[in-house]
C-alpha cells in the first residue's frame, strides 16, 4: 500500500484502487488541490476504482456536493469507478433539504461495502491452531 499527501488529504493505493477521504475543512483551494491530485493519481497509478470515505464529514454544502459530482465524472472519463462511502444520516438529510442531488455518484453505507463493490473482499480469518496432544 502506498500513499500520497501533496494537497493535504491522504490518498492510499491498495492494488488498483485508491482510497481517500474528505474532512470538514474543504474550502475552494483545498478542493481544487484534492481534485487535481486525485485525478493525477488515477492516471499515474492506473486506478480502476476510487473509494472516497466521507464518514468524518459532518456537514455538506452545495460546493462539496458539486465537487463530489465533478470528481466522479472526471474519474469516470479516466476509466475509474468512484464510490462515496460512509455518508452520515445528517449529511443525507441536508442534501435532501437543500435539494442537492449527487447525480452519478455511487454510494455505500461504509468503506468496507465500498471496497467490496470495487472488487475487494475481506480475507477470511485464519483458522485457529489447536495444540496437538
Amino acid at each position: 500500500m502506498t500513499g500520497g499527501l501533496r494537497g493535504g488529504v491522504p490518498i492510499l493505493r491498495l492494488g488498483d484502487v485508491l482510497i481517500t477521504g474528505l474532512l470538514n475543512e474543504l474550502d475552494d483551494k483545498s478542493a481544487i488541490a484534492f481534485t487535481e491530485e486525485l485525478t493525477e493519481r488515477i492516471v499515474a497509478d492506473r486506478a480502476r476504482g476510487v473509494l472516497i470515505d466521507i464518514s468524518r464529514l459532518e456537514l455538506i454544502d452545495s460546493f462539496v456536493a458539486r465537487t463530489l459530482m465533478e470528481l466522479t465524472t472526471t474519474a469516470r472519463l479516466l476509466g475509474a469507478r468512484v464510490i462515496v462511502a460512509g455518508m452520515r444520516p445528517a449529511v443525507a438529510i441536508t442534501l435532501v433539504e437543500l435539494g442537492l442531488r449527487l447525480s452519478g455518484v455511487e454510494t455505500t453505507l461504509n468503506a468496507e461495502q465500498g471496497l467490496r463493490a470495487l472488487g475487494w473482499e475481506r480475507a477470511a480469518a485464519p483458522p485457529t491452531e489447536r495444540g496437538s496432544s
